[in-house]
């Protein structure tokens, strides 16, 4: 085995579904997001829905490409890199795989189309209907990654057959506990990164001072949503740290940093573990903590790493700052939503300056939690690759040069960061444009059935039109 180009394969695949799942995160959330949005401009015909989904809908579209290319690169390294573990566990991944272009691809394929190209030529009713199907669809796809994954983690209903891992029950493996635990707490989070981005966007606005209706509507209603989203992400994420618990009890050893048995357990919040001496340095722990997280109890007792042997230990570093990354950004971001959506509450969040840059420097917190969190699931399930099946070393392409290795993984960065550069630096030109209208581009046709103008539903002019050359006034008769 050629350690070295197993560690290059490592670091690639690392930097590219790193890459990769920044871009589904945020349009996983975005889409169902905008689906909220055109049922508001549907049934309150007020123009600044409008103009805030066709603002999204643009950065969605370029987000949404970004991530579909940048996934299709995963594809490839399955069988450039790892071609072991894509002739192993074939019959069931490829079938998974194959589920996902049939449901999300399809339907975001079908309905895309419609978004961009499609509001002046259907009814209003088709346009929503279109846009929940690309939200569905998005959320197939990331609920089929998490079954792929989640067999890794915890393969069932498989058998070994002529030397490969086949399936013989697809409603173990699809309908796994595990699954659905795990892919709730995905798409939380990819909630939660569309929620923080919105009202980000909006805070960034309203501290310019302008786009006033509509940053008003990013604000409040992304911290309303994150408000309501994140408690409900701490109850998965201890039902996640459940099945770790009983299924990889040398990962949640790692994540606490627990290297010999403890009863009852002690919950070091913050240490700088040391793997050579297993032993914490500088350790700040709470006494019995660590059981009633684990255990539910006061005094059971929990394993330490040194229950098992070193060469199936996980990098305990990566895995226990990981963590606690994950959950000082989910505590943050929690803080910040309840605190901004008080001040909703009582009218005074868009006059509290402090709080919007709080809010607008809460922007890459989400992205923050998603990557770390992904980091603990993925390094601490080392050394395997399918949990206690094949090992990361076994499942790596036989015969692959470190000359090999490193020649791909520099063409891979250096194409990353020259070609999604543009795209970010699009996005953020999208940003800097801000909401425009574009009502009067369609017929009355493809509007509600009743006259618009740019007054809001109580008959005031919308407060956005206030901001002098920032959009083109219109009306449109009705019907």
């Amino acid at each position: 085995m050629n350690t070295t180009a197993l560690l290059l394969s490592r670091l690639q695949f690392a930097f590219t579904v790193s890459f990769h799942i920044i871009f589904p995160s945020f349009t996983i959330g975005l889409a169902a997001w905008l689906t909220v949005l055109e049922a508001l401009h549907l049934f309150t015909g007020r123009p600044a829905y409008r103009r805030v989904f066709d603002f999204w809908l643009k950065i969605f579209g370029v987000a949404f490409g970004m991530g579909v290319v940048s996934g299709i690169v995963l594809a490839f390294e399955f069988g450039t890199n790892w071609s072991e573990l894509s002739r192993l566990s074939g019959p069931i991944q490829g079938p998974l795989l194959s589920y996902e272009t049939f449901t999300a691809f399809m339907l975001e394929a079908s309905f895309f189309g419609v978004l961009l190209f499609g509001r002046s030529r259907v009814r209003p009713g088709f346009y929503l209907f279109s846009t929940a199907m690309v939200a569905l669809g998005t959320t197939l796809s990331a609920f089929w990654i998490m079954v792929n994954n989640s067999w890794m983690q915890h393969p069932v209903g498989y058998e070994m057959l002529n030397g490969q891992y086949a399936p013989v029950d697809w409603a173990k493996i699809i309908f796994s506990p595990v699954v659905w635990v795990r892919f709730p707490h995905m798409l939380l989070a990819a909630y939660l990164t569309g929620a923080f981005c919105v009202a980000a966007t909006g805070a960034w606005y309203a501290l310019r001072g302008i786009y006033h209706a509509e940053a008003r509507i990013m604000v409040r209603m992304g911290l309303a949503l994150a408000s309501i989203l994140i408690p409900v992400q701490l109850l998965f994420g201890h039902l996640v740290g459940d099945y770790v618990h009983r299924y990889q009890p040398v990962k949640f050893a790692a994540i606490e940093a627990r290297w010999h048995d403890e009863q009852p357990a002690a919950e070091t919040l913050i240490a700088w573990p040391d793997a050579i001496g297993e032993a914490n340095e500088y350790a700040v722990s709470v006494p019995v903590l660590g059981s009633l997280i684990g255990s539910s109890t006061l005094n059971s007792r929990e394993v330490g790493l040194s229950d098992f042997p070193r060469n199936e230990r996980p990098p305990v570093a990566i895995t226990f700052f990981a963590f606690r990354l994950m959950v000082g950004c989910g505590l943050i971001m929690l803080l910040v939503a309840w605190g901004g959506s008080l001040l909703a509450w009582k009218e005074r969040l868009m006059r509290q300056r402090v709080l919007l840059w709080v809010v607008f420097a809460c922007f890459p917190l989400p992205f923050a939690a998603t990557l770390t969190g992904w980091f603990t699931a993925e390094v601490g399930r080392q050394p395997w690759t399918v949990y206690g099946l094949l090992r990361t070393a076994d499942a790596m392409t036989p015969f692959l040069t470190t000359r090999a290795a490193t020649l791909s993984l520099a063409i891979f960065c250096a194409t990353y960061v020259f070609i999604f550069a543009f795209g970010i630096y699009y996005i953020y030109k999208l940003l800097r444009q801000g909401p425009t209208a574009h009502l009067s581009q369609n017929p009355p046709s493809a509007l509600p059935n009743r006259p618009l103008s740019l007054a809001s539903p109580s008959g005031q002019p919308d407060a956005a039109q206030a901001v002098a050359g920032t959009r083109t006034p219109f009306t449109e008769s009705p019907k």
